[in-house]
């Protein structure tokens, strides 16, 4: 399985969905603060091509987007098999 990693801030209602939609769905993954972490943010803009907003998630090195591509994912039955 791959490993997820999301990149989230403080007081974010979509990083929280996104944080139950993956639990819900028995997956693990990596939970970065780029408020609290010095230079995730940095991380986060190089990996997501700039992206600023939160949460920004990523299987691996494939860069899923936020919470609503996720939950696309997750309605068309694309996010198990992604994992894989």
């Amino acid at each position: 399985m791959k490993n997820v990693t999301v990149y989230m801030g403080p007081r974010c209602a979509f990083c929280d969905a996104a944080k139950r939609l993956l639990t819900r769905n028995s997956i693990t993954y990596k939970e970065i603060n780029i408020a609290l972490e010095e230079g995730k943010m940095d991380e986060m803009l190089k990996k997501s091509n700039g992206k600023r907003t939160i949460p920004q998630i990523f299987f691996d090195d494939y860069h899923v987007g936020g919470f609503e591509e996720l939950r696309a994912l997750e309605k068309e039955n694309k996010l198990l098999n992604l994992l894989k």
